[in-house]
């Protein structure tokens, strides 16, 4: 399937949209030019913050996810979809969460405060990390998730019945498990957090903590140049495409084999480990929810306050969404090899400053930009979901093939009839869970709209900002709480196939 024209085609697609807007960019600046002092300290900071914020996101999901897995209890799978918002916010809402409960007149200062602690300061790179951290670590734990839905219960049978120990189950399955799904997970987080922009700029606290996004805005918007935006936006696809490469060479790509869709309850959980894996989920449940539940309690106040204008938006950015997501699933299912994985990087590896302005500079020969702000839009979001998606399928897929690949062939089967027989079948957990993901993340995103949109074609999010810029904080909030139920809603509509089965 990979080297079917279908294939070629969506690869070629992908790499033209991908990189033909830069080229316009660099051609329209005369070429690269030299990037400045602060420049280099930007790209520094960025990499080690990446660094930092994938390696405690995927850490930290490990054993939460692990507990999701081995404890069975009440309100289990809301809990699971619930870990799963704070990914599919947008920036900014879950900014104003975060400093609602860790900021200096936020819930934790209070506390300390009240017993003569020192106060905590979000502001820095530790702040950095705290909002890269609550962002991704629902986006690791539901990866691995998938990842452990893949083994058959036959092998978890086999193990109870075997007697094995927990640490020659540590062996045998948790421990493959995590290395098919964890560099994934951890050159997936890195590269999200190498474009950081909003989380850089409201919680950086100075120059200290500049990112090579923050440093093309100011190339882009202070400084009128494009070159040295291009320069960073270059560099920037190579730091993301060179962690991708290193990913896929140390990544298990061997499958668990072939199963009859049985659930089945481990029994590894009991005892004092009830306790832990209890904590684990307490501790993930407070720290993913509470600032939620700020975005909540806020936004409840504004909902009287939402106007007609918001409404449209509303069903501006429910289309948006809708096409976004179509479009990545056809490119999803067309490139869901390691290869296309790779591929797909580039499109979150982009600068999305860069990207929208070569955009714009190839559309404005040709059609009004501003007529074109939705698709545009729809388009870029598909781009920036496919390597979510792809993370989340290509690992079963790939062990599909050599499950099925015999089969396929002694029975003649055409790419379509694979793809209506046994292909989405199979995977229909991991593409409802993609899915979902995608669909939720084109609904907050806030990213070549802003360029592209005039009043009339403002999508929810963008709503949103033009609110907050109004001084409008209450109809803002109320908003905002829109946009978090319109996401959620698009998120558990679509991910029925990749929720855990209930015992």
């Amino acid at each position: 399937m990979a080297r079917s024209p279908f294939a070629i085609i969506a690869g070629l697609t992908l790499a033209a949209l991908t990189l033909g807007p830069v080229a316009v960019v660099l051609i329209r600046a005369g070429g690269l030019s030299a990037l400045a002092p602060g420049d280099w300290l930007a790209l520094r900071f960025t990499v080690w913050q990446a660094l930092l914020s994938a390696v405690l996101s995927v850490a930290l999901a490990v054993p939460v996810a692990r507990a999701l897995v081995r404890q069975r209890f009440p309100g289990r799978a809301v809990l699971v979809t619930l870990m799963g918002a704070p990914f599919i916010l947008p920036v900014i809402v879950a900014v104003m969460g975060l400093i609602a409960v860790f900021g200096r007149a936020g819930l934790v200062n209070d506390v300390l405060g009240g017993l003569g602690l020192p106060l905590v300061d979000i502001y820095g790179l530790h702040g950095v990390l705290l909002a890269h951290v609550f962002f991704n670590l629902p986006l690791a734990v539901r990866m691995l998730l998938t990842g452990w839905q893949a083994v058959p219960g036959e092998r978890l049978r086999l193990a109870t019945s075997l007697g094995l120990s927990r640490a020659a189950l540590w062996r045998v399955i948790d421990g493959p498990v995590i290395l098919r799904v964890a560099p994934g997970a951890l050159v997936v987080i890195f590269v999200i957090c190498l474009t950081s922009f909003a989380v850089a700029l409201t919680l950086g606290g100075g120059p200290r903590a500049t990112t090579v996004e923050l440093a093309i805005y100011q190339a882009m918007r202070f400084d009128f140049d494009l070159g040295r935006a291009a320069t960073l936006g270059l560099i920037q696809l190579a730091l993301g495409l060179g962690a991708g490469i290193l990913a896929l060479k140390v990544t298990q790509t061997d499958g668990f084999g072939l199963g009859r869709d049985r659930a089945l309850v481990r029994r590894d959980g009991a005892g004092w480990r009830r306790w832990t894996d209890g904590m684990w989920i307490a501790l993930a449940g407070l720290f993913l929810l509470v600032p939620l539940g700020a975005v909540v309690l806020r936004g409840l106040q504004g909902l009287m306050l939402l106007r007609a204008d918001t409404i449209v938006a509303a069903g501006h950015s429910v289309a948006v969404a809708g096409a976004s997501t179509v479009l990545c699933m056809i490119w999803a299912v067309a490139l869901a090899n390691r290869r296309g994985e790779l591929l797909a990087l580039a499109a979150i590896t982009v600068s999305p400053l860069v990207l929208g302005t070569g955009l714009f500079l190839m559309l404005r020969p040709f059609v009004n930009p501003f007529t074109m702000a939705l698709p545009v839009t729809a388009l870029v979001n598909a781009l920036m979901g496919l390597p979510f998606a792809l993370r989340i399928i290509t690992p079963q897929a790939e062990a599909l093939k050599t499950d099925y690949g015999r089969l396929r062939a002694s029975l003649g089967l055409t790419g379509w009839a694979w793809l209506r027989l046994i292909w989405v079948p199979r995977l229909r957990r991991p593409l409802g869970f993609a899915a979902g993901l995608v669909a939720a993340l084109a609904m907050g995103d806030l990213g070549v709209i802003a360029l592209f949109a005039d009043p009339d074609r403002a999508t929810l999010p963008l709503q949103v900002y033009r609110l907050m810029g109004s001084y409008q904080m209450e109809a803002a909030a109320g908003a905002a709480l829109l946009l978090l139920a319109l996401s959620l809603g698009a998120f558990v509509m679509l991910d029925r196939g990749g929720r855990l089965a209930e015992a």
